[in-house]
Protein backbone atom coordinates (compact mmCIF):
# COMPACT_ATOMS: atom_id res chain seq x y z
CA UNK A 1 0.00 0.00 0.00
CA UNK A 2 1.60 3.44 -0.78
CA UNK A 3 2.08 5.41 1.87
CA UNK A 4 0.79 8.90 1.84
CA UNK A 5 2.77 12.37 1.57
CA UNK A 6 1.86 13.53 4.60
CA UNK A 7 2.69 9.83 6.71
CA UNK A 8 5.85 9.89 5.07
CA UNK A 9 6.42 13.09 6.14
CA UNK A 10 5.52 11.95 10.10
CA UNK A 11 7.55 8.87 9.47
CA UNK A 12 10.62 10.84 8.18
CA UNK A 13 10.64 13.37 11.13
CA UNK A 14 9.82 10.18 13.68
CA UNK A 15 12.85 8.41 12.55
CA UNK A 16 15.23 11.85 12.62
CA UNK A 17 13.24 12.49 16.53
CA UNK A 18 14.55 8.61 17.10
CA UNK A 19 18.19 9.61 16.36
CA UNK A 20 17.84 13.02 18.00
CA UNK A 21 17.08 11.31 21.27
CA UNK A 22 19.27 8.59 21.08
CA UNK A 23 22.37 10.66 20.76
CA UNK A 24 21.38 13.74 23.55
CA UNK A 25 24.01 14.00 26.17
CA UNK A 26 26.51 12.37 24.07
CA UNK A 27 30.05 13.93 24.22
CA UNK A 28 29.39 14.80 20.11
CA UNK A 29 32.24 15.67 17.35
CA UNK A 30 31.11 19.23 16.12
CA UNK A 31 31.74 20.21 12.50
CA UNK A 32 32.19 23.66 11.62
CA UNK A 33 29.67 25.96 9.35
CA UNK A 34 29.66 29.30 8.30
CA UNK A 35 30.43 31.84 10.98
CA UNK A 36 29.85 30.16 14.32
CA UNK A 37 27.50 27.99 12.64
CA UNK A 38 28.30 23.77 13.34
CA UNK A 39 26.28 20.94 13.17
CA UNK A 40 27.13 17.97 15.23
CA UNK A 41 27.31 13.93 14.38
CA UNK A 42 23.45 14.14 15.59
CA UNK A 43 22.65 16.76 12.99
CA UNK A 44 23.99 14.49 10.36
CA UNK A 45 23.53 11.19 11.36
CA UNK A 46 19.23 12.60 11.70
CA UNK A 47 19.66 14.04 8.10
CA UNK A 48 20.94 10.50 6.72
CA UNK A 49 18.06 8.64 8.61
CA UNK A 50 15.65 10.86 7.43
CA UNK A 51 16.75 11.36 4.05
CA UNK A 52 17.02 7.18 3.43
CA UNK A 53 13.18 7.05 4.88
CA UNK A 54 12.11 9.52 1.88
CA UNK A 55 14.16 8.24 -0.92
CA UNK A 56 13.13 4.68 0.18
CA UNK A 57 9.44 5.58 -0.38
CA UNK A 58 10.08 8.49 -3.15
CA UNK A 59 13.21 7.92 -4.49
CA UNK A 60 12.53 10.62 -7.89
CA UNK A 61 11.81 13.25 -5.85
CA UNK A 62 14.27 15.46 -4.92
CA UNK A 63 15.95 16.25 -1.13
CA UNK A 64 17.47 19.42 0.41
CA UNK A 65 19.12 18.74 3.73
CA UNK A 66 20.43 21.30 5.85
CA UNK A 67 23.62 19.60 6.06
CA UNK A 68 24.05 18.23 3.00
CA UNK A 69 22.32 20.43 0.39
CA UNK A 70 20.46 19.30 -2.60
CA UNK A 71 19.97 16.02 -4.35
CA UNK A 72 18.07 13.94 -6.64
CA UNK A 73 15.33 15.08 -8.03
CA UNK A 74 12.95 13.85 -11.73
CA UNK A 75 9.38 14.54 -10.46
CA UNK A 76 9.02 18.12 -9.66
CA UNK A 77 8.86 17.74 -5.73
CA UNK A 78 11.18 18.66 -2.95
CA UNK A 79 11.22 17.39 0.58
CA UNK A 80 13.18 20.03 2.99
CA UNK A 81 14.93 18.93 6.01
CA UNK A 82 15.98 20.31 9.34
CA UNK A 83 17.45 16.96 11.24
CA UNK A 84 17.88 19.28 14.30
CA UNK A 85 16.77 22.53 14.64
CA UNK A 86 18.13 24.21 17.82
CA UNK A 87 21.88 22.55 17.12
CA UNK A 88 23.43 24.83 19.86
CA UNK A 89 20.37 24.00 22.14
CA UNK A 90 20.79 20.16 21.92
CA UNK A 91 25.14 20.42 21.93
CA UNK A 92 24.56 21.97 25.81
CA UNK A 93 22.65 19.37 26.53
CA UNK A 94 19.38 21.79 25.91
CA UNK A 95 15.88 19.68 25.20
CA UNK A 96 14.60 22.52 23.06
CA UNK A 97 14.92 21.29 19.49
CA UNK A 98 12.80 20.02 16.63
CA UNK A 99 13.16 17.68 13.60
CA UNK A 100 11.62 19.48 10.30
CA UNK A 101 10.20 17.83 6.90
CA UNK A 102 8.46 19.45 4.78
CA UNK A 103 7.66 18.85 1.25
CA UNK A 104 7.53 21.59 -1.14
CA UNK A 105 5.05 20.44 -4.42
CA UNK A 106 5.23 22.83 -7.64
CA UNK A 107 4.75 26.39 -5.68
CA UNK A 108 3.22 25.16 -2.63
CA UNK A 109 4.61 23.94 0.83
CA UNK A 110 1.51 22.38 2.15
CA UNK A 111 2.78 18.39 3.72
CA UNK A 112 4.76 19.07 6.73
CA UNK A 113 6.01 17.48 10.12
CA UNK A 114 7.61 18.93 12.72
CA UNK A 115 8.47 16.69 15.98
CA UNK A 116 9.51 17.40 19.57
CA UNK A 117 11.84 14.55 20.10
CA UNK A 118 11.86 14.65 23.55
CA UNK A 119 8.12 15.72 24.29
CA UNK A 120 7.10 12.70 21.90
CA UNK A 121 5.25 14.73 20.08
CA UNK A 122 5.02 14.94 16.14
CA UNK A 123 3.01 18.67 14.67
CA UNK A 124 1.96 17.64 11.07
CA UNK A 125 -0.45 18.51 8.17
CA UNK A 126 -1.70 17.38 5.31
CA UNK A 127 -2.59 20.69 4.19
CA UNK A 128 -6.20 20.67 4.66
CA UNK A 129 -5.52 20.23 8.64
CA UNK A 130 -3.23 20.25 10.97
CA UNK A 131 -2.29 17.67 14.08
CA UNK A 132 -0.10 16.83 17.18
CA UNK A 133 0.29 12.80 16.88
CA UNK A 134 0.67 11.37 20.28
CA UNK A 135 1.23 8.13 21.97
CA UNK A 136 -2.90 8.28 22.20
CA UNK A 137 -3.67 9.36 18.54
CA UNK A 138 -3.97 12.73 16.40
CA UNK A 139 -5.58 15.80 18.20
CA UNK A 140 -6.72 18.65 16.09
CA UNK A 141 -4.17 21.67 16.73
CA UNK A 142 -6.32 24.55 17.63
CA UNK A 143 -4.60 28.04 17.52
CA UNK A 144 -4.97 30.48 20.90
CA UNK A 145 -3.30 33.69 21.52
CA UNK A 146 -4.91 32.84 25.77
CA UNK A 147 -0.81 32.61 26.38
CA UNK A 148 0.06 36.14 25.45
CA UNK A 149 3.32 34.37 24.73
CA UNK A 150 5.24 36.00 21.81
CA UNK A 151 8.37 33.94 20.41
CA UNK A 152 11.29 35.34 19.05
CA UNK A 153 13.97 34.38 16.56
CA UNK A 154 16.78 36.54 17.44
CA UNK A 155 19.69 34.54 15.59
CA UNK A 156 21.37 36.86 12.45
CA UNK A 157 21.16 37.33 9.72
CA UNK A 158 19.56 40.56 10.25
CA UNK A 159 18.59 41.15 6.12
CA UNK A 160 16.28 44.36 7.05
CA UNK A 161 18.43 46.48 10.43
CA UNK A 162 17.83 48.57 11.47
CA UNK A 163 14.84 49.37 10.06
CA UNK A 164 13.56 46.10 11.41
CA UNK A 165 14.82 44.54 14.71
CA UNK A 166 12.74 42.15 16.23
CA UNK A 167 14.67 43.18 19.58
CA UNK A 168 13.37 46.51 19.44
CA UNK A 169 9.93 44.96 19.53
CA UNK A 170 10.88 43.79 23.34
CA UNK A 171 11.39 47.34 25.02
CA UNK A 172 8.47 48.98 23.15
CA UNK A 173 5.96 49.89 25.92
CA UNK A 174 3.01 48.71 24.19
CA UNK A 175 4.28 45.33 23.61
CA UNK A 176 5.28 44.94 27.37
CA UNK A 177 1.62 45.69 28.21
CA UNK A 178 0.14 43.26 26.23
CA UNK A 179 2.42 40.56 25.57
CA UNK A 180 5.22 38.44 27.10
CA UNK A 181 8.55 37.58 25.17
CA UNK A 182 9.91 34.30 24.99
CA UNK A 183 12.97 32.81 22.82
CA UNK A 184 13.63 29.23 22.52
CA UNK A 185 15.98 29.44 19.43
CA UNK A 186 14.35 26.68 17.84
CA UNK A 187 11.23 26.46 15.22
CA UNK A 188 9.67 24.21 17.14
CA UNK A 189 8.05 27.57 18.61
CA UNK A 190 6.16 27.97 15.03
CA UNK A 191 4.59 24.74 15.60
CA UNK A 192 3.55 25.66 19.13
CA UNK A 193 1.57 28.99 17.29
CA UNK A 194 -0.34 26.44 15.66
CA UNK A 195 -0.82 24.24 18.86
CA UNK A 196 -2.37 27.45 20.83
CA UNK A 197 0.79 27.28 23.07
CA UNK A 198 2.36 30.75 22.01
CA UNK A 199 0.54 33.81 20.67
CA UNK A 200 2.54 34.60 18.13
CA UNK A 201 6.20 33.85 16.35
CA UNK A 202 8.29 36.92 14.42
CA UNK A 203 11.75 36.13 12.73
CA UNK A 204 13.25 38.31 10.27
CA UNK A 205 15.24 37.08 7.35
CA UNK A 206 14.35 35.72 3.72
CA UNK A 207 12.98 32.30 4.09
CA UNK A 208 11.65 31.24 0.72
CA UNK A 209 12.45 27.14 0.56
CA UNK A 210 13.70 27.59 4.35
CA UNK A 211 14.54 23.87 5.64
CA UNK A 212 14.12 25.24 8.94
CA UNK A 213 10.82 27.30 8.86
CA UNK A 214 8.87 25.39 5.87
CA UNK A 215 7.78 23.04 8.31
CA UNK A 216 6.40 25.31 10.74
CA UNK A 217 5.02 27.77 8.22
CA UNK A 218 2.77 24.81 6.61
CA UNK A 219 1.49 24.01 10.02
CA UNK A 220 0.37 27.54 10.95
CA UNK A 221 -1.30 27.90 7.24
CA UNK A 222 -3.36 24.58 8.17
CA UNK A 223 -4.18 25.81 11.33
CA UNK A 224 -5.81 29.10 10.48
CA UNK A 225 -2.96 31.41 11.87
CA UNK A 226 -2.51 34.74 10.14
CA UNK A 227 0.88 34.20 8.50
CA UNK A 228 2.15 37.37 6.54
CA UNK A 229 5.82 38.83 6.30
CA UNK A 230 7.36 41.44 8.69
CA UNK A 231 5.34 44.27 7.84
CA UNK A 232 2.18 42.54 7.11
CA UNK A 233 3.13 41.88 3.64
CA UNK A 234 2.35 38.74 1.59
CA UNK A 235 4.60 36.39 2.92
CA UNK A 236 8.01 35.55 0.99
CA UNK A 237 7.43 39.45 -0.82
CA UNK A 238 9.32 42.75 -0.06
CA UNK A 239 11.60 42.91 3.37
CA UNK A 240 10.55 39.06 3.92
CA UNK A 241 11.11 37.66 7.54
CA UNK A 242 7.97 35.96 9.32
CA UNK A 243 4.96 37.35 11.31
CA UNK A 244 2.51 34.31 12.45
CA UNK A 245 -0.14 35.20 14.59
CA UNK A 246 -2.81 33.06 16.48
CA UNK A 247 -6.02 35.32 15.45
CA UNK A 248 -6.46 38.63 13.46
CA UNK A 249 -6.27 40.95 16.61
CA UNK A 250 -2.98 39.52 17.51
CA UNK A 251 -1.45 40.23 14.23
CA UNK A 252 -3.04 43.75 14.14
CA UNK A 253 -1.94 44.46 17.43
CA UNK A 254 1.78 43.53 16.98
CA UNK A 255 1.45 45.44 13.42
CA UNK A 256 0.70 48.19 15.14
CA UNK A 257 3.64 48.42 16.99
CA UNK A 258 6.41 50.94 16.18
CA UNK A 259 8.72 48.33 15.81
CA UNK A 260 7.16 46.18 13.51
CA UNK A 261 4.73 49.02 11.96
CA UNK A 262 6.62 51.66 11.98
CA UNK A 263 9.44 51.03 9.99
CA UNK A 264 7.55 50.14 6.42
CA UNK A 265 9.94 51.72 4.73
CA UNK A 266 10.05 48.65 1.99
CA UNK A 267 6.22 48.92 1.11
Amino acid sequence: MLITDSELAVGAAAAGADVVRSMFGESLRRFGKDGDDFATEADLEAERVIIETLRAARPGDAVVGEESGRSGGSTGRTWLVDPLCGTLNYAVRNMLVAVNVALRDGGDVAVAASADPFANEIFWTDGDGAYVRTGSGDERLEPSAASRLVDFNLDPPFPNAPGFRAVDLLGDPRFVERFRPRVVSTTLAVAWVAAGRRAAYVTDGHLRDSVHFAAGIALCRAAGCVVTGIHGQPLHTGAGGLLVAADEETHAELLAINSVEGRRTDL
